[in-house]
């Protein structure tokens, strides 16, 4: 197993100061006369990797039981991204089954494409590479004075709660910069699961309080 250096990103939003700017200095916490906050989230990836060797058209049963096991110990979850590398003209439909059938039980499906990596793949190989993103917001708090002491400037501090909680909150990180591809029919059938759970659950007004007894060790 390999652990690939940390890739990090910014999540862009267009920084852009206001045209009542009180100076032509460069926008800063402690210089920012516009509604937009200067503390983004930064997404950092890291990316580990795991070769395996293919019997015939999948995987044995031990190298199965090896790919479970990492799994569990760099606790995939959601959120991780799962991909198959493989060595160059060559490609086992059946690997990739075996591989995604154990992803399947954390809950994960295998993704296309996959990062690329230092090194080769070895033949009669394949790499599976696990990628993880995770969301900060540095410098925050930020409690320093604004040493302008202007009106039309925003506190140095503006914006760390709203996008430090979303950072910590969101489940997968690297919506912050992509998103997610949505379509008519995934977006209706989410909001008709939704309602039909609204309108089909019990009220808890009409269930009967929960009973407790003074009787105790």
């Amino acid at each position: 197993m390999s652990r690939i250096p940390t890739f990090a990103a910014v999540v862009a939003l267009g920084l852009g100061a206001a045209a009542c700017a009180p100076t032509n200095q460069e926008l800063s916490a402690t210089n920012n006369p516009s509604l937009y906050s200067v503390h983004q989230p930064i997404v950092e990836r890291s990316d580990f990797a795991l070769d395996l060797t293919t019997s015939g058209d999948g995987l044995s049963a031990s190298e199965q039981q090896r790919l479970d096991a990492w799994f569990g110990s760099i606790d995939v979850a959601y959120g991780d991204r799962i991909s198959i590398d493989e060595a160059a003209g060559y490609e086992s439909a059946g690997a990739r089954a075996d591989v995604a059938r154990v992803a399947s039980r954390y809950g994960l499906l295998l993704a296309d494409g996959a990062p690329v990596l230092n090194g080769q793949v070895p033949p009669g190989s394949i790499r599976v590479i696990a990628s993880r993103s995770t969301a900060s917001v540095p410098d925050c708090p930020n409690w320093g004075e604004d040493p302008y002491d202007s009106p039309t400037a925003t506190s140095p501090n503006f914006g760390c709660a709203t996008n430090s909680n979303l950072a910590a909150m969101i489940g997968n990180p690297e919506d912050l910069i992509v998103g997610q591809d949505a379509n008519a029919a995934d977006s209706a059938a989410t909001a008709g699961r939704a309602i039909r759970v609204y309108r089909s659950r019990q009220p808890t007004g009409t269930l009967p309080l929960p009973s407790t007894s003074t009787r105790g060790n």
